[in-house]
């Protein structure tokens, strides 16, 4: 165990983790940043995968309507044919979607925790992804709705959401762009982009539980502190849903380009001068 995480760290990096995980800047690479600019250190994938619980609870909750119906059409439609109707197909199309997330994020784990959380990945990434996002909203007619949704589109979005797994890309910029690139709405991308992170980001902050408490990387966190972490990013989180919903529906997600890439850039700047250590 290297350390242990302080109450400050505790509160600091909920905030900004219920900020930052809808919004595509990177929670991750936020994360990253924050807890190495103020207290020097990376405070490590597990802890980061565990607060996360929060703010998916805050998904549930927010398309707990939505989620309910899909899993109800799923249900239906898996004993009765005739009863397969659009919410039995998205019900797949978020297990397929979910696959190829499950399996890299499996297979690559030690890799993510460690080789990929380098300040000099994340600062690159902040930047060249915000291009990324510029151009999906360029090519992308933008004219498919939600019960225009099909597997391809899940499938699209479903690797897109792999690149998450590097800090800085960040899983909606990511999916969102995917979905654009489809064609589809902005607020279509936008809603099944936080569908497709339920089952990913759930078994992830599960499967990380153990290793927050004694990590092989990071700081160790007690119980009472992932708690009161998940419990703050389920707050901050569900606010920064119902405004980024509202967000999408009358401007470009390439407007947050213009915070991405001068982050990007400052962080560059204070790794090649050594305020910052790369790993």
């Amino acid at each position: 165990m290297d350390s242990s995480i302080t109450w400050a760290q505790t509160i600091v990096l909920s905030i900004v983790q219920g900020l930052t995980e809808f919004l595509p800047v990177s929670s991750s690479g936020h994360l990253r940043i924050v807890s190495t600019l103020l207290w020097g250190k990376d405070a490590g994938a597990s802890f980061t995968a565990v607060i996360q619980l929060g703010t998916e609870a805050a998904v549930l909750v927010y398309f707990a309507k939505d989620i309910f119906s899909i899993a109800r059409g799923w249900l239906v439609g898996l004993f009765d044919k005739s009863r397969r109707g659009f919410d039995y197909r998205m019900g797949w199309m978020v297990i397929v979607g979910t696959l190829p997330i499950s399996i890299i994020g499996f297979l690559a784990q030690d890799y993510i925790r460690e080789a990929l959380r380098n300040l000099w990945i994340t600062a690159a990434m902040l930047i060249a992804f915000s291009f990324v996002f510029v151009a999906a909203e360029r090519l992308g007619r933008k004219r498919r709705t939600y019960r225009e949704l099909n597997m391809k589109d899940a499938v699209w979005m479903g690797f897109a959401q792999c690149l998450a797994l590097i800090p800085g890309v960040s899983r909606s910029g990511g999916t969102v762009s995917a979905g654009l690139f489809r064609d589809l709405d902005r607020e279509v991308a936008t809603r099944f982009s936080f569908l497709l992170a339920i089952p990913a980001v759930l078994a992830a902050g599960l499967f990380s539980l153990p290793d927050a408490f004694s990590p092989a990387a990071g700081e160790a966190a007690s119980g009472a502190q992932l708690l009161v972490g998940t419990a703050i990013a389920f707050v901050v989180g569900y606010a920064s849903i119902a405004w980024l919903l509202r967000f999408v529906a009358h401007h470009s997600f390439a407007w947050f380009a213009l915070w991405r890439v001068p982050l990007g850039l400052a962080v560059m700047a204070l790794l090649a001068v050594g305020v910052l250590p790369a790993q």
